[in-house]
């Protein structure tokens, strides 16, 4: 672990020559990665905590990936965060497994002219008494063998997009761009003032913590870093700025628009959430090539997300000679779709990333799997595949 910790160090501090980190996330098959009859507990508080062990442990025994294993049990602040003065109601659907997959919004804002008025400034509480008598029972549980610690758990209000389509609908929210600019300016302005304001009160509170060292920022990229909070330790159970924390943004949303809209409708809204961060991991899903010029300004800027639709070698030469990191995510459908690992295709696609990103600070995480089809061994055997590229290219 301690070596794995170094490896992400100097990913994350700009040191050449580091080799490239393969994280595998796992969470989307549960249903392979975790089956129930691993489980022992019974008790809802139970199985809560032994997912959370058993979670690394599983991930450390049978895959094996560049994830450090974190040497305390972490937990978050039990807290009421109202957003938007009402609760936004949502429709959830089983697959035929039972797992629950789909869902829809009942979206609150219908006329946006009419309907803004509902949106009121958040609100927000903190039990602090049931956070520390959970922190506490936590403790005598597990005794000397493991600490238990707060992390942070309020940054998810940071996607300001993710947010109107929760209110309002994609379609209608690229309708209202061209028939409402003004009022999607009005919405764009407080979704802004509501992050920074629920930001301000946890800062204030002293609910946030250090983030820089086994947390990730975003999907599995971990934030092991010595340029923020110097006189804090990493995972310090204790409070930290708004300066201090490694924040995420993404716009997914917005594929669908002009780099011209973007500029005007989204980027200045960004760009004042990441004024006040100490390190920004930017994206998710969308082709950032489209709205990179933008990108590339806002400040703090470490990380970004190059997914499948992103153009891989565009981004590659323009980021060479900096020290933000290209945040692979290769094609999950290599991974999830045929019961059988296609070795050349899924080695042929590892190779050519790194050849897009020669000479750029490179990590791959592997996201957005959503079945091995009961074969774990599918995808420790991608991670040796990935590792026996990375070496071949020299990135070992």
């Amino acid at each position: 672990m301690a070596e794995r910790k170094k490896l992400w160090y100097d990913l994350n501090d700009g040191r050449g020559g580091t080799r490239v980190p393969f994280i595998f996330e796992t969470w989307t098959f549960d249903r392979d990665f975790l089956p129930k009859h691993v489980f022992k507990c019974t008790s809802e508080t139970g199985r809560k905590i032994e997912y959370q062990l058993l979670s690394n442990i599983r991930n450390y025994e049978l895959l094996n990936d560049d994830k450090v294993m974190p040497d305390y049990f972490s937990i978050h602040w039990f807290t009421q965060i109202n957003e938007f003065g009402f609760k936004v109601e949502v429709d959830y659907v089983p697959d035929s497994e039972g797992v629950v997959t789909g869902y829809a919004f009942k979206h609150p804002i219908t006329d946006l002219s009419r309907d803004l008025e509902l949106l009121k400034p958040a609100t927000c509480k903190v039990d602090r008494e049931k956070t520390y008598r959970y922190r506490d029972f936590l403790r005598e549980l597990f005794g000397d063998y493991l600490d238990v610690r707060i992390d942070n758990n309020m940054f998810h209000v940071s996607f300001l997009t993710q947010k109107i389509v929760t209110l309002m609908g994609m379609e209608a929210f690229f309708m209202a761009m061209i028939e409402e600019p003004d009022k999607v300016h009005q919405l764009m302005a407080y979704l802004r003032d509501n992050c920074l304001r629920i930001w301000n009160w946890a800062e204030k509170e002293g609910l946030l913590r250090p983030n820089h060292g086994n947390q990730p920022s975003f999907g599995s990229s971990f934030n092991f870093t010595n340029n923020l909070s110097p006189n804090a330790q990493p995972s310090a159970d204790a409070p930290a700025k708004i300066s201090d924390i490694f924040g995420a943004f993404s716009s997914q949303e917005t594929v669908g628009i002009s780099p011209e809209m973007f500029h005007e409708f989204c980027f200045p809204y960004y760009l004042e959430l990441a004024k006040p961060l100490g390190l920004l991991y930017y994206g998710c899903c969308e082709p950032i090539q489209t709205f990179w010029d933008d990108i590339a300004r806002y400040p703090h800027l470490k990380k970004v997300s190059m997914n499948r639709w992103c153009d891989q070698f565009s981004i590659g030469e323009r980021l060479r000679g900096t020290n933000v990191v290209f945040s692979r995510k290769p094609d999950p459908n290599l991974i999830g779709v045929d019961k059988v690992l296609n070795e050349d295709a899924w080695r042929a696609h590892i190779a050519e990333t790194l050849q897009a990103a020669r000479n750029v600070q490179l990590e791959m995480i592997m996201r957005d799997v959503y079945t091995v089809h009961g074969n774990l061994d599918k995808p420790r055997r991608a991670i040796q595949i990935a590792r026996e590229e990375i070496a071949k290219a020299g990135r070992s």
